[in-house]
Formats: structure tokens, C-alpha cells, sequence
């Protein structure tokens, strides 16, 4: 699971600099900066929701103090 989480946040972060580098290069005029920084929004919900659903089925374990 640890291993999963690395690898969608280095996507995360692949996105992130794929976007910075056609914003830079096409000086904010095109359509690629915008997909890439959808993409990185969508990937970034979906491991949002992932990690959430993975706790709730039990996947990943409560460390530390129950909740009340």
C-alpha cells in the first residue's frame, strides 16, 4: 500500500512539473498546461478518496490513541 501511495504522488508531482514546463514554454498560451494541471487535481482527488476508503475497509490501521 505504502508503495502504491509513493508511486500516484511521484505521478502527482511528474504532473505537476509536466505543467510547469509547457507553461513556461508555451508562455501560458495552449491547452497542455491546463490538462496537465487537471490531471494533477484529478490523480490527487483520487488518492484522496483511496486513502479514505482504504481506512474505512480496515486496510490501513488506527495507530496511536482510538478514537472517542
Amino acid at each position: 500500500m505504502k508503495i502504491l501511495v509513493i508511486l500516484v504522488l511521484l505521478v502527482i508531482l511528474g504532473s505537476l512539473s509536466r505543467a510547469l514546463w509547457h507553461l513556461l514554454r508555451e508562455r501560458g498560451h495552449g491547452d497542455k498546461t491546463l490538462r496537465a494541471l487537471t490531471w494533477r487535481i484529478g490523480l490527487s482527488i483520487a488518492l484522496f478518496v483511496g486513502l479514505m476508503a482504504s481506512y474505512w475497509l480496515g486496510w490501513i490501521p488506527l495507530h496511536g490513541q482510538p478514537l472517542p
